[in-house]
């Protein structure tokens, strides 16, 4: 059980250079639940959640990412193009998804946005 929705703890979110930073957004955390059902109902615990400025310039994030903003998580699923297109189908017309080899990445902006990594 979770402390911040029903399966994700606020620290899985939080920034990783110890900041403090772990405002996560409600939304992110709807996508995150919805993921987790998609990939099996496992428990997932993100790679990246929020990020300050120094960190996501660490990680090589775009200035405008929405990790800066508590809005975005990656995730490491079982099968990641699956669920990707999964995603795109639910959510056509909005949120950001992106894809990579072991993991994807899941935002809750108001358009759409959709990249492979």
């Amino acid at each position: 059980m979770g402390d911040i929705s029903a399966h994700f703890n606020r620290s899985e979110f939080s920034c990783k250079c110890g900041c403090g930073f772990d405002t996560v957004d409600t939304d992110l955390l709807t996508l995150c639940e919805i993921i987790r059902e998609l990939n099996g109902d496992v428990s997932l615990t993100p790679n990246s959640g929020c990020r300050c400025k120094d960190h996501n310039r660490k990680e090589g994030g775009s200035v405008l990412s929405q990790h800066l903003l508590g809005r975005a998580a990656d995730l490491p699923v079982r099968n990641p193009e699956e669920v990707y297109k999964k995603l795109c189908n639910l959510y056509p017309n909005i949120y950001g998804f992106g894809l990579y080899n072991n993991f994807i990445h899941v935002d809750s902006r108001n358009d759409k946005a959709r990249w492979r990594g």
